[in-house]
């Protein structure tokens, strides 16, 4: 049995992982199957947009027969209830995982997993969460109605404190005044090919602080605009209502403060600029080591130049400073396109952790297009699989630019307006095309 299970959740995890899902990620230490980390983004046009809720799963022997136990870690340290299925002591209340009661037909079975608990998680991160409480149906009273409204406006707030700006600060090294610590100096060695033998439990295990990082950079802009929102809708030190169902050690108390949040968002991003900035002198150091990334990097790149050479293709790459951390590219308007003329020049910065940590990308040339975001970070996905693969990243940054009918998915709204225009009406559609075709011609001026 205990085979069995095991062998079940790592199939579950290498399926998860391999799913290009932009909302879910899944991990777990190598020694450790049992002990499952998720990470589920709030959906679009709900309070918890784009925020990062972790889950720790704990899978006993019987499981699949037996449903794992789940447990809420984004609580600020068990001091924020976000939902009335999720509380602030991390219990989740689901019929599947026998922690509430459901419909008959509604609970555990084999047939369920990993994927179907945090997709049923996620569906209780909806647009008015306050509905999830039971008895929801039979209230019809104004009073309901304001609080399903300020129930929305404090999750909204939370959701950029808690689950996006205190968890990037913490990855950051943020202290509470705002402070940055400057970057850490180059480590003296990269020799990646001696084997260290580390005590993993001494370890913190952070298995999505790179995925937070890079995705703060995508949604940005929509943090901002949901700050705007905010400030719109709610004053500046009110005091947040507390809802019918909410108890005294199971609550989301505070206050709104969304200038502050502006603030500390803007402090971020500047740091998580430097932190990419930063790679280059690190990858300096890496290069006289001759360190096993640096020199694969190296490698890389030769080979994806002379590739572009067989092929034919317009696109250029060189190194910046003769430093293989630090890529230019320089993209081609693909002809017969609405890209058709355009010269567009890009930085692919590398961290001497590649590819642990992955490569971040950033146009310098502007160009208003719905994949790339305002201050120039393309939204793209590199297959799992092939992540240390730098010439699949530069495939899928021109594929997401050039593809002709990307489904909608609003996973990859980066740049909000862009992503408006391109999926509005057929008038929005033409003012898209004008606005992305004036960046195009002003990229040749």
């Amino acid at each position: 049995m205990a085979d069995h299970s095991v062998f079940r959740i790592t199939k579950e995890l290498s399926d998860l992982q391999k799913n290009s899902d932009l909302s879910l990620a899944v991990a777990c230490r190598d020694i450790d199957v049992r002990n499952v980390k998720a990470l589920i983004i709030g959906p679009h046009e709900t309070p918890y947009e784009f925020g990062f809720f972790e889950f720790a799963f704990k899978f006993n022997k019987e499981y699949p027969r037996k449903s794992p136990q789940v447990n809420a870690i984004t609580t600020n340290g068990g001091r924020c209830r976000f939902n009335p299925n999720i509380y602030a002591n991390g219990r989740v209340c689901l019929s599947i995982l026998g922690t509430w009661r459901g419909e008959r037909g509604e609970e555990w079975s084999a047939a369920q997993g990993l994927e179907s608990i945090l997709l049923s998680i996620q569906s209780l991160m909806s647009t008015n969460p306050y509905e999830n409480e039971p008895g929801f149906e039979d209230a019809n009273e104004a009073s309901d109605k304001k609080n399903q409204k300020d129930y929305v406006q404090k999750i909204r707030h939370e959701t950029l404190r808690i689950s996006v700006i205190q968890r990037l600060e913490e990855y950051l090294k943020i202290g509470a005044d705002g402070a940055v610590p400057p970057p850490e100096p180059p480590k003296e060695s990269y020799d990646l090919d001696i084997d260290t033998v580390e005590d993993e439990s001494n370890i913190p295990f952070e298995p999505f602080k790179d995925l937070c990082k890079r995705r703060f950079l995508w949604y940005f802009d929509s943090y901002l605009a949901a700050v705007q929102k905010g400030k719109e809708e709610t004053k500046e030190g009110q005091a947040f209502v507390r809802m019918p169902f909410e108890g005294s050690s199971n609550t989301m108390e505070g206050k709104f403060n969304y200038s502050e949040l502006e603030r500390r968002l803007h402090t971020i991003k500047q740091a998580l600029d430097s932190e990419s900035s930063a790679w280059a002198a690190e990858g300096l150091l890496a290069k006289a080591k001759e360190s096993t990334v640096a020199v694969n990097l190296q490698r890389q790149f030769e080979q994806i130049v002379e590739s572009f050479k067989r092929s034919g293709a317009a696109h250029n790459l060189e190194l910046e400073d003769n430093n293989p951390f630090t890529w230019v590219l320089t993209y081609f308007g693909k002809p017969m396109t609405n890209l058709d003329g355009g010269l567009f020049r890009a930085k692919l910065f590398f961290s001497p952790r590649f590819p642990e940590e992955q490569p971040r990308i950033k146009f310098e040339t502007r160009l208003f297009h719905h994949r790339i975001a305002v201050d120039g970070t393309p939204c793209y996905v590199a297959p799992a699989s092939r992540r240390e693969d730098v010439k699949t990243h530069i495939e899928a940054i021109i594929d997401a630019l050039e593809e002709d009918h990307p489904p909608y998915d609003p996973r990859t709204l980066v740049h909000p307006e862009a992503f408006k225009l391109y999926w509005g009406s057929s008038e929005d559609r033409r003012s898209y095309n004008r606005r992305l075709r004036r960046s195009v011609q002003q990229s040749m001026e």
